[in-house]
């Protein structure tokens, strides 16, 4: 008995069966090509609609103070305005990198890896946050790093 009692301290802290992990890591497992193309559908309808909010940035920042004679308080609040949708711009663009980066991983074949451990991000992660680079215990600790 002393023998039976070894053996099931030490299966205790033995990792479980691969299919009894697969159950415990429901969602961790890598992400399918179907799900891949989803995911890049996804990403390229937001890069799109990124590149569309742009340009009507771009054009409304044109469009500000072709307006004729302007006083002092309007020069002022253009001169607001302008610097407004230029930071909009830089959060757009930031945007843009991170879905262009996102895409650049799907065609790499690592999307859906974490780029800290080495992963799998899970796809809730994924599916509310499409350019996750990080699971979610490696962003935490990263957060924890820069506080």
């Amino acid at each position: 008995m002393a023998k039976g009692k070894v053996k099931s301290k030490v299966k205790s802290k033995a990792k479980p069966p691969v299919k009894a992990r697969v159950e415990q890591n429901k969602g961790l497992e890598k992400v399918d090509k179907r799900t891949i193309a989803r995911f890049k559908k996804i990403l390229l309808k937001e890069r799109e609609q990124i590149v569309g909010e742009v340009k009507q940035i771009v054009e409304s920042s044109k469009e500000m103070g072709q307006d004729g004679i302007q006083d002092i308080g309007d020069e002022a609040a253009n001169i607001y305005n302008k610097q407004v949708l230029l930071s909009l711009n830089e959060n757009e663009r930031l945007r843009l990198k991170e879905v262009d980066e996102s895409l650049d991983r799907i065609e790499n074949g690592t999307y859906g890896i974490c780029e800290e451990c080495g992963g799998p991000i899970s796809l809730k992660r994924l599916e509310v946050r499409p350019v996750a680079k990080y699971c979610v215990p490696c962003l935490t600790k990263l957060e924890k790093g820069k506080s």
